[in-house]
């Protein structure tokens, strides 16, 4: 099992070296996020052993789960699912420093209030429905730059830039074009210069598809199956969240 995870993860690596070759970009400058959904933590920590310290649950009862396991191990632990408000206490109990996926001005008040009561703050991306998929959560692209000056009065909230999940087509044309129109949003977001609001990331692109996201400027891909191997349900079980 080692051996595998050690091996896939070198090979995940050449390949953001090369699709950041081929775009004319440092390699440096795109992370590899791990996303650990029902991965278990032995796996997980063999993973940081070598290196690769960033991961993201989807779910908070499997962060809840997991959080004392990977205590002993440095890490740093975002989150990537689509958050209820009544989880939001339970998230911060486990040191998460980034939430990937704020989508909705209700949900990022109430992430503020419980954070003004603990005195603490915490890192947000917006998260993004660019393939228009009722399927998805993320606010729509065309509200997305109201959300953000909503949310970049809210000073516990610290924006850092904006997540999609692209469309699951085999076209790869079809995902670039979401990939694309996050990159536009984010340039029009600089262009305003709002407080508060630094869109240095761009958190697109999986296993299937995270050369084309490195192309059309990621700063972090999000990668399970390829690292870790298959899982039990296919990734729609996580990312179709309708109820």
């Amino acid at each position: 099992m080692k051996e595998t995870i050690i091996n896939n993860l070198a090979t995940i690596q050449q390949r953001i070296n090369n699709a950041c070759h081929k775009a004319g970009r440092n390699p440096s400058e795109v992370k590899l996020l791990l996303a650990t959904k029902t991965i278990t933590p032995e796996r997980i920590k063999i993973a940081m052993e070598a290196g690769y310290t960033l991961i993201a649950e989807n779910k908070i009862q499997e962060l809840k789960e997991k959080f004392e396991a990977l205590k002993s191990h440095q890490h740093t632990n975002h989150f990537i699912g689509h958050l209820q408000s009544n989880k939001i206490k339970d998230l911060l109990k486990c040191d998460v420093t980034c939430v990937q996926s704020i989508d909705r001005i209700e949900l990022a008040e109430k992430l503020h209030q419980r954070l003004l009561q603990e005195n603490k703050t915490i890192e947000v991306f917006i998260q993004v429905n660019t393939s228009n998929e009722a399927s998805k959560f993320g606010i729509a692209p065309e509200e997305a730059l109201t959300l953000i000056k909503q949310v970049s009065l809210l000073n516990t909230l610290k924006i850092k830039g904006l997540m999609t999940i692209g469309i699951f087509s085999a076209e790869l044309e079809k995902v670039r074009d979401c990939f694309q129109l996050l990159k536009r949003i984010q340039q029009e977001v600089i262009a305003l210069a709002l407080p508060n609001v630094e869109m240095q990331e761009l958190s697109m692109g999986m296993s299937g598809d995270l050369e084309v996201a490195i192309e059309e400027g990621a700063t972090i891909v999000r990668v399970g199956t390829a690292v870790f191997g298959a899982r039990i349900y296919p990734d729609s079980y996580y990312w179709n969240e309708q109820p």
